[in-house]
């Protein structure tokens, strides 16, 4: 394992990111160029690549909760107990895991299939085409970049990305690159459907009215990340995202095949293996803030491979655009003298606005907020 000194004084970090930044490429771009090592400022600390010491689960197999969404709405008795059922796991799994897949969740498989092929095809355009979407400005409906937090962060991750802004509603068709104009529009219909009926399930499982999450718009809106993990030539130096929590209410993901992405439970590192035809979520920081830690935001992170590349779309689900600078704090439900308030009230751009600051630094930006 390589490591390096961050007082050597002969290597200029930021002067080596810029020439990288500024060739609007990506990793994509790197490994196009025949890059066979790794560049310095991708390379990782080797505690940060590691699995961390387990105490309690070395010995056991973990698996992450599938939950089988069939049913949940029909209109009938034995609807009814599936329904019920459905809530009890949504329950169980985001108060001790954050994270479960889902199946027969209502979005077409062969719609997840167009965007996984579509996510891989615009990253594989020619470069001069690519490099036209490439911009570090938020307030881009759709743009393309290698590593948000690149200029922030200690170590950046072998990823690229292309990401749309749903905020302030659907885009428009020209606001989207030619080659993902229908599937995305198309697929996004689909989530957002499911995202209304997670909202319900969510609402259920913390033992609130069903349309409480609704009518307090904390899951009104969304913006989808499309990543790109590129065969790496030294994935023992690196990382395709490093550990991190997601700032969102909730995170509904779409994964290929290839594999790579973790959940940090009890301790110990699990593979969340791929199933064709399956969503994951996971519980994001704005979720565990609003329920007091009843339902909890988990750290997660996607290894670098050899093989690949590997595709993924997150469509990250936040308060509505109306209410950036709502303030929001723990339910009063599930705050109480024996129970207090366990977070100060902030906003989604507030809380959006440290996440960002901070960069993915392995460190959850949940703590800078509690009481």
């Amino acid at each position: 394992m390589s490591s390096f000194d961050d007082d050597d004084v002969q290597y200029d970090r930021a002067k080596e990111i810029k020439k990288f930044d500024d060739t609007k490429l990506g990793v994509k771009g790197l490994l196009d160029s025949g890059v066979m090592k790794v560049p310095r400022f991708l390379i990782h600390l080797e505690e940060t690549l590691q699995n961390p010491p387990s105490s309690l689960s070395s010995s056991l197999c973990l698996n992450v909760p599938v939950i089988d969404l069939k049913g949940y709405d029909d209109d009938n008795d034995d609807g009814i107990i599936r329904r019920s059922n459905i809530v009890s796991e949504i329950k169980e799994a985001s108060s001790k895991w954050g994270f479960f897949q889902m199946v027969n969740h209502g979005v077409p498989i062969s719609v997840m299939d167009e965007l996984l092929n579509v996510i891989r095809e615009f990253h594989e355009q020619p470069s001069e085409v690519k490099k036209e979407w490439y911009s570090r400005d938020h307030k881009m409906k759709v743009r393309f970049y290698c590593n948000g937090d690149l200029f922030v962060s200690k170590a950046a991750n072998w990823r690229d990305t292309i990401a749309f802004d749903f905020q302030d509603g659907p885009l428009k068709p020209q606001d989207y690159p030619l080659i993902c104009r229908n599937v995305v529009s198309k697929y996004m219909e689909h989530v957002s459907k499911l995202r209304e009926n997670l909202s319900e399930l969510l609402s259920e499982a913390l033992g609130l009215r069903r349309d409480y999450l609704s009518s307090i718009e904390c899951m009104k809106s969304e913006t989808m990340v499309c990543h790109y993990y590129p065969p790496c030539p030294e994935p023992e130096l690196t990382i395709g995202t490093s550990k991190h929590s997601d700032p969102s209410s909730l995170t509904i993901l779409l994964q290929d095949f290839i594999g790579g992405l973790q959940v940090l439970h009890q301790d110990q590192w699990v593979d969340i293996t791929p199933i064709h035809g399956a969503l994951v979520a996971n519980i994001g920081d704005f979720m565990q803030l609003i329920t007091n830690d009843k339902f909890k935001s988990v750290e997660h992170r996607v290894l670098a491979r050899r093989i690949g590349p590997r595709a993924s779309a997150a469509c990250h689900i936040y308060p509505s655009a109306t209410h950036r600078n709502k303030q929001y704090g723990p339910i009063e439900a599930f705050t109480s003298n024996q129970s207090p308030s366990k977070y100060k009230k902030t906003s989604s751009n507030e809380y959006l606005g440290y996440y960002r600051s901070k960069g993915l630094d392995g460190n959850k930006a949940l703590p800078y907020f509690r009481v």
